[in-house]
């Protein structure tokens, strides 16, 4: 849990970072920071894309993650929790408390480095690929935080539940997991990562947390089209 840990410090410090950073940040800058940002986001995501194999897994993935995801309103919930928050911070009406909450969970928790580090410090130890994330996360959370502000710091706790529930779950799930599979998952959280940077210009309103279940689904699907 290392691994874990040491990433969600540095997605508190690195939000704590931005927030101050945004009272002094010309408008015209944090616009152009957030730009940056998801143009990087978009190179993530097509990088991503690339691990999967199997094109068939991952449109079945994206379609019943979909289903899922919908019928289970995982987007409301989680922008219902931010709201809720939003509600209870003092000036709540100049915030982006819930757009911050949700963009950052999704950016530091879906994705190749997430599932992969996760599973490589649960099966063996090894946590150099989440340390590497760690530091990826530190830099994209300082500037998240100074444009979207204090619903950032809030998906360190998204960090810690979900990196920290495969963590756990990866020696039960080893079986089931071995470099095809992951890929496919890969791939398919790495199409999320793309939708994110879309979001991130204003081009789309895809509500993304309704497709999350797809990173999963390849896990049973690589079993059935093997």
């Amino acid at each position: 849990m290392l691994g874990v840990l040491v990433n969600t410090a540095t997605v508190i410090i690195g939000s704590l970072i931005g927030i101050f950073v945004k009272k002094g940040l010309p408008e015209k800058l944090a616009k152009a920071l957030t730009t940056a940002v998801a143009l990087a986001v978009l190179y993530i995501g097509i990088d991503g894309m690339m691990s999967g194999e199997n094109t068939l897994v991952l449109v079945l993935s994206m379609v019943i993650g979909a289903v899922i995801g919908t019928l289970l309103d995982l987007d409301r919930r989680l922008e219902s929790l931010g709201k809720k928050i939003e509600s209870k911070c003092k000036g709540s009406k100049n915030t982006k408390i819930a757009e911050g909450f949700i963009s950052a969970t999704l950016l530091f928790c879906v994705g190749a480095m997430t599932i992969v580090g996760a599973l490589q410090s649960g099966l063996n130890g090894n946590h150099e690929t989440q340390y590497t994330k760690a530091i990826l996360d530190f830099i994209s959370s300082i500037i998240l935080a100074s444009t979207l502000g204090w619903g950032v710091i809030l998906a360190a706790g998204s960090v810690l539940i979900l990196q920290g529930s495969i963590v756990i779950l990866a020696q039960f799930l080893e079986p089931y997991l071995n470099s095809y599979v992951i890929g496919e998952m890969t791939c398919a959280g790495s199409v999320l990562i793309f939708a994110l940077g879309l979001n991130l210009l204003g081009i789309t309103k895809i509500k993304l947390m309704n497709y999350l279940p797809a990173i999963f689904v390849p896990i049973i699907l690589c079993m059935v089209l093997k």
